[in-house]
């Protein structure tokens, strides 16, 4: 066989070899979640804001200082899931003690509908908060009245993480949520997300002597 041929035929082999790869690299299996299981399984708690929580939208920044949810860690066998993350549904969490980074204006923040939160056991522990469509309205009064709504078309979830502790605690760092802004001068209407921060104390109401943690 000449060379021509041959550089031909290996050039041909070559890419053949590397199309499979691709085809096998891209048909590979997503990582399986690992197991997660909630404790106490049955239990009440409470998550209360620790600091402050922002919502950033353009260049206008909302701040808390009080917000509170609770909720109930499913009973067993439900508080545990071999394969995945373990949700519980919340109440809409409340916001007050709220201002705005622009001057002369009043926020005020009203939540509704169903809120959930799931936690994945792994390093570190994941969590997630599900707002429901529209479940957060931010409405600003006085110098600008504007109206920022979240998840406006479409449930929306906000990534965060958990750690263990007596409190346990749900961070969330500079998530991403989608938001819809409408109003007149002052008000960011070109945002369509928001940037959310706060960290929140999770404690067990059914037995004060006990901590809700997550595990595998």
């Amino acid at each position: 066989m000449s060379r021509t041929r041959t550089a031909l035929a290996l050039g041909t082999a070559a890419a053949g070899a590397i199309a499979l790869a691709s085809v096998t690299a891209s048909a590979a299996p997503a990582p399986v979640a690992g197991s997660t299981t909630v404790t106490p399984a049955g239990h009440d708690f409470k998550a209360v804001l620790s600091g402050k929580a922002t919502l950033k939208a353009g260049s206008v920044t909302v701040t808390c200082t009080v917000s509170v949810s609770t909720g109930t860690v499913p009973a067993a066998p439900g508080n545990s899931n071999p394969a995945g993350p373990v949700s519980s549904p919340i109440s809409p969490p409340t916001y007050s003690s709220c201002t705005s980074s622009m001057p002369g204006v009043t926020p005020t923040v009203t939540t509704s509908g169903a809120w959930a939160v799931s936690m994945q056991d792994g390093s570190p522990i994941t969590a997630t908060m599900t707002v429901p469509t529209g479940g957060l309205v931010l409405k600003t009064t006085g110098l600008a009245s504007c109206t920022v709504t979240a998840a406006p078309t479409a449930p929306a979830s906000v990534a965060g993480a958990w750690a263990n502790g007596s409190p346990s605690s749900l961070t969330f760092t500079n998530a991403s949520v989608p938001v819809k802004v409408t109003g007149g001068f002052g008000c960011p209407t070109s945002a369509t997300a928001s940037v959310f921060n706060a960290v929140y104390k999770v404690s067990d109401v059914t037995d004060p002597a006990q901590d809700i943690t997550v595990g595998p």
